[in-house]
């Protein structure tokens, strides 16, 4: 039996080594000639050196500006989100159709087609429908989380405990009734998590949404690379840093309320 386990854990370890060795093997590395210790250290000294007076100067292009933008963007995108993959749910779960399996294979497709394009592409056709702007980084998180949103509600539902429900049915509830009264309670807190967590995902997808004209602070960011404002550059990710690092402990703080 130990002989086995062994002869597993080395099978796995060789297969591991051999999909790395495939996956970099068709990698171009010539890149790694022109690389330059010099240059490398130049934007690390450059890095340590924030442009402080951009964090805030009242012209609303400033950081701390851009950062609250960025945070609105994900907030309501999120909320987006969050409303609209309830019907999906509702679809896309096989204990709620237990007579028909069709219903929930359509939901689950629909939310896998939702949630296969990232957001930067979803920004892109928003842009073209909307225009450019915070509203067009909003729709194109919002979208995508109905997608990933949805797929985690449906997991929850599907695996709840059913003892509840079936107790309800006992006692001549009817299916709204059982909702509100069995799924619901167990699964709101559940929900409320994953909803904070994907907040937290939502700020950084915002942050980078700029670079293709839908608001926050992404088009700050990539200008001051091209531009090669390093100082620039320092101010903007320490802001993503400290944004992300705050909201971390705000929404576990949330979450450990929710428990």
């Amino acid at each position: 039996m130990g002989k086995n386990s062994n002869l597993k854990k080395i099978a796995y370890l060789a297969l591991f080594i051999f999909v790395v060795w495939f996956c970099a093997y068709d990698l171009n590395w010539s890149g790694l000639d022109g690389f330059s210790w010099g240059s490398l250290k130049f934007i690390l000294k450059n890095l340590m050196q924030p442009e402080w007076s951009y964090f805030y100067n009242g012209s609303k292009e400033d950081v701390f500006s851009l950062m609250i933008m960025t945070v609105c963007i994900a907030f309501v995108g999120t909320a987006i989100g969050t409303v609209l993959c309830l019907p999906f749910v509702l679809i896309a779960s096989r204990n709620l159709w237990k007579r028909n399996v069709i219903i929930p294979k359509i939901g689950k497709f629909i939310l896998d087609v939702l949630r296969s394009f990232p957001e930067l592409v979803y920004a892109i056709i928003f842009i073209k429908v909307v225009g450019p702007g915070p509203f067009a980084g909003a729709l194109a998180i919002g979208v995508h989380q109905i997608g990933m949103l949805g797929k985690l509600f449906t997991e929850e539902m599907e695996k709840m405990d059913e003892v509840p429900v079936e107790a309800c049915h006992a006692v001549g509830a009817n299916g709204i009734q059982t909702m509100f009264y069995a799924r619901i309670p167990q699964l709101l807190p559940l929900y409320a998590s994953l909803v904070l967590n994907h907040f937290e995902i939502g700020v950084r997808s915002a942050s980078t949404l700029g670079l293709v004209g839908a608001g926050g602070i992404g088009a700050t960011l990539i200008f001051a690379i091209q531009a090669r404002k390093w100082g620039r550059v320092s101010i903007v990710l320490l802001a993503i840093i400290v944004t992300v690092f705050v909201l971390d402990m705000f929404t576990g703080w949330i979450r450990k309320k929710l428990r």
